[in-house]
C-alpha cells in the first residue's frame, strides 16, 4: 500500500471538501479499488501513530538530556 502526504490545497477537490481541508496536510493512499484521502492533524501525530507509545517520550527524552548535561559538567 503506497501513500503520499501533501498540502490539501494542491488537490483539485470540490468546494465542500476543499473548505474542510484548507491548510491541512492530507495523506492519500490506495486501498484495493478505493483511493482514500485522510487529513493529518500533525506530522508528529501521524508518525507517532505507527509506533506504540504511552505519550511520555518527550518527558523521558528531556530528563535524559538534563542528566547528560549534568554528567558533562561534573555535577
Amino acid at each position: 500500500m503506497n501513500s503520499i502526504i501533501l498540502q490539501a490545497e494542491t488537490l483539485n477537490l470540490p468546494e465542500i471538501f476543499a473548505f474542510k481541508m484548507k491548510g491541512k496536510k492530507v495523506e492519500i493512499f490506495e486501498n484495493g479499488d478505493a483511493i482514500i484521502i485522510n487529513p493529518i492533524k500533525s506530522p508528529i501525530d501521524h508518525a507517532c501513530g505507527i509506533l506504540k507509545s504511552d505519550g511520555n517520550e518527550g518527558d523521558r527524552f528531556m530528563k535524559r538530556k538534563i542528566l547528560e548535561k549534568e554528567l558533562e559538567n561534573g555535577k
